[in-house]
């Protein structure tokens, strides 16, 4: 996958002629050609602007084929329908569309039940673009909530510091750098694959606004041990005062282990866990646009972050970072919530874990390959190649070579301490069948063994081999 940069990728344009010409079937008289940089004085037929965008992101990849994204790529046909009648929906229009609303408040109930809340008919939730809106809502409160409990001891409030590991979301440092919070990483290891609990006790003080535990983090999908750490925080409390809250970045697993592993404590059971975000247009099973996040009680929230304005005629209180956005997701989040139930969504990304070990046990027998990740907690597997198998091919290699079948398949280097592995990793979702996987496998065994005949070592241009970033 090339890595996109702004910047690069605004030369690269400048390199395409001004103007690009117009299939004559679409084109009238004076719509010969079509400037590319600039508006036109004039406007088109709907079918011509039609021709030259969807002419255009033809040649962009197959969603389907796309095994780097976490993101829903398919939706059934009644999803899909639902989307078209409310795309003119406005989220926070609620005095217009107050049904629309009332489904929002009644997602957030359902996600709180789901996630263990004690009053989940009460407590604070809110819809969101996607899990980094709510992730930086989280991170909001978090720090609000650490400045007054400063503020009423006469403490200062102008250090203060969020704990995660290295293998964190791009999101949090992106918290940090926005907030000014001092971003506390513990690094990963051979050892440590994940948040190590002890690991956090070095990291954290008085200062420590919350540690963010991921559950199912984005290099290999690994939960991290959230109960463990709890209980590690639950006694470093016992023994010196300090109270520590847990926020769960629970973008991807928030919707996996309620149903495929019903029995992992990580939610709101545990009294340290304040909030916890997730991602609806993940494993949620919506397209993009959506996210969520949920705040344990409603204390947790700090009533001095809600805003009420008055709006289209009635008064609203609002928690966002945006104003006005889509509703349809949120409609399509509750559709999957009657359309699935329980069971469905166990049957879902129990199909998408199946997915997930079949891949996985077959790249393991293939040979070149160690696994780091079997699929076993959310359906994210990454495998790296063996030490000594070859010199002649990388990763960065079969990645490009897979693209020629279509196939996008990220390879990209370990966090710090760890970066130099370079590991794959494929991401599982609904769409994603086993017959696909049946033929993803075969055109990777005939990947590998096209780069296994090779001669000698393909030249890399080691500046642009990193093709993924977090």
């Amino acid at each position: 996958m090339p890595h996109w940069h702004p910047r690069r990728t605004q030369i690269e344009q400048r390199m395409l002629p001004d103007e690009f010409s117009l299939n004559p079937l679409f084109a009238r008289k004076g719509e010969e050609a079509v400037p590319r940089f600039r508006m036109r004085d004039q406007g088109m037929l709907p079918e011509t602007a039609y021709q030259i965008v969807h002419d255009e992101i033809a040649l962009d990849g197959n969603a389907r084929l796309n095994l780097a994204t976490f993101v829903t790529t398919w939706m059934e046909p009644s999803a899909e329908r639902l989307y078209a009648e409310t795309v003119d929906k406005n989220m926070i229009d609620k005095d217009e569309y107050p049904q629309t609303a009332a489904i929002e408040e009644r997602c957030v109930r359902i996600l709180a039940d789901l996630w263990n809340s004690p009053d989940p008919h009460n407590t604070m939730g809110v819809s969101t673009t996607g899990s980094s809106e709510a992730c930086m809502l989280g991170g909001l409160a978090l720090k609000r909530r650490w400045q007054n409990a400063r503020k009423k001891q006469g403490k200062p409030i102008d250090r203060p510091n969020i704990v995660f590991s290295s293998a964190v979301q791009v999101v949090w440092e992106k918290f940090a750098n926005y907030w000014d919070v001092e971003p506390r990483y513990v690094n990963i290891s051979p050892d440590h694959p994940y948040l190590d609990p002890g690991g956090v006790l070095t990291a954290v003080d008085e200062n420590t606004i919350a540690v963010v535990p991921i559950l199912g983090e984005t290099y290999t999908g690994l939960y991290e041990p959230v109960a463990a750490i709890a209980k590690a925080l639950d006694e470093l409390q016992a023994r010196t005062g300090l109270d520590i809250p847990i926020h769960v970045d629970a973008a991807s697993g928030g919707f996996i282990a309620p149903f495929l592993q019903s029995d992992l404590v990580w939610d709101f059971r545990l009294a340290r866990v304040k909030s916890i975000n997730v991602s609806g247009h993940k494993y949620g099973l919506v397209y993009p646009g959506l996210g969520w996040i949920i705040w344990r009680e409603v204390e947790d929230l700090p009533e001095d972050l809600i805003f009420r304005v008055s709006y289209l005629g009635g008064n609203m209180p609002t928690f966002a970072l945006n104003f006005s956005r889509p509703g349809a997701q949120v409609l399509l989040q509750y559709y999957n919530f009657l359309r699935l139930g329980k069971d469905g969504y166990y049957e879902v990304q129990k199909a998408s874990q199946s997915v997930a070990h079949l891949l996985s046990k077959a790249i393991l027998d293939m040979g070149p390959f160690e696994l780091l990740t079997d699929g076993s907690d959310i359906p994210v597997f990454a495998w790296r190649l063996k030490e000594g198998y070859t010199s002649n091919w990388n990763l960065y290699d079969l990645s490009r070579q897979l693209r020629t079948f279509g196939w996008q398949v990220p390879a990209y280097p370990l966090p710090p301490d760890m970066e130099e592995v370079t590991i794959m990793r494929i991401v599982v979702r609904n769409g994603f069948s086993m017959d696909l996987a049946h033929l993803f496998l075969m055109n990777l065994k005939q990947t590998v063994s096209y780069l296994d005949s090779l001669d000698g070592p393909i030249p890399h241009d080691t500046k642009h081999d990193n093709g993924f970033h977090h």
